[in-house]
């Protein structure tokens, strides 16, 4: 079976598809084409083994609340270029604060989920003037994740498995990708809540989500993430990463955590105070670790008061 082409993650809705030039790459954005021209921005960012599909229903109900909303395709992901290195996190933060600037604007909110939250925490504090404020979803911050790491034994039960697996070239690729990505599908299974396999949306949204694996590049440039984030940790640019983020973060921030998620626990963005002290936590009870999918409207509702309180 031929692998799928980049241009199949383009899927129609009330939405505009995009390609925005920034930091040296072309990104595939997705955005509602009717936003107000003085409208706040707030850019989506999604997690691993993602596309911009995750945020199908914020991009929507967030467009609707008066905000102009652009939901991308990370570095290495979907149809954006996938070049072979830059998924360390001071390129990763500059591709978004370059994305911020090729729209045209000074300042952005961004909300990440997993992943894509390190990538919101990371910009907050090396490009402090171009983000007015950040939401996360299952996406503690950088710092207090390595503490769990280290401090916990459950939260290193969760997520240490996975990222030694991801260590060894080649290997974790093929796994990606085997079966039509049936491991994407089993990932999302083991880390949502126990009702979201059984809602009519799983279907859909694994189908695409295991298509999208399978695009050249993109399984390896998704576990470059994870090898980074891990192997950094022993080299001298982690270290002085984490010394980077060890700041407090002086923007509003706002964290959605799912009540079961087991991959991320709750304790662990709990730890995020002391970097944001400010920070509002909202819990969504009955979901696991893909509240904006498992839980749309309630996700939906907190983002838009969070917005509207801090809207610029």
């Amino acid at each position: 079976m031929a692998p799928p082409d980049p241009s199949t993650v383009r899927f129609d809705g009330p939405w505009v598809h995009r390609d925005i030039h920034a930091n040296g790459i072309r990104f595939h954005a997705v955005e509602v084409g009717d936003a107000a021209p003085d409208a706040p921005l707030v850019v989506l960012l999604h997690g691993f083994a993602d596309i911009w599909w995750s945020w199908r229903h914020q991009v929507t109900a967030l467009s609707e609340a008066g905000f102009r909303v652009v939901a991308i395709d990370l570095r290495g992901y979907g149809d954006s270029d996938k070049p072979p290195r830059g998924y360390d996190g001071w390129t990763l933060a500059g591709d978004v604060a370059g994305l911020i600037r090729a729209m045209g604007y000074g300042k952005a909110t961004l909300v990440g989920h997993a992943d894509g939250g390190l990538v919101c925490w990371a910009t907050a504090l090396l490009h402090p003037r171009l983000v007015h404020s950040i939401a996360l979803v299952s996406s503690p911050h950088p710092k207090a994740l390595k503490r769990a790491v280290f401090r916990d034994r459950f939260q290193r039960r969760a997520l240490l498995p996975s990222f030694l697996a991801y260590q060894v070239p080649r290997r974790p690729e093929r796994r990606l990708t085997a079966d039509g990505g049936a491991e994407v599908e089993r990932l999302i299974r083991i880390r949502s809540g126990p009702t979201w396999p059984e809602n009519p949306e799983f279907t859909d949204v694994v189908t695409k989500l295991r298509s999208a694996i399978r695009i050249p590049g993109v399984a390896h440039s998704a576990l470059e993430y994870q090898r980074w984030a891990f192997r950094s940790q022993l080299r001298n640019e982690g270290r002085r990463f984490m010394g980077l983020m060890d700041h407090t973060l002086n923007v509003p921030v706002l964290q959605i955590h799912g009540e079961l998620d087991p991959y991320v626990l709750t304790r662990t963005v709990r730890r995020d105070k002391r970097w944001a002290p400010d920070k509002k936590l909202q819990i969504v009870p009955g979901v696991g670790h893909y509240a904006h999918w498992e839980a749309p409207e309630r996700v939906n509702g907190i983002l838009v008061g969070f917005l509207d309180t801090h809207r610029s």
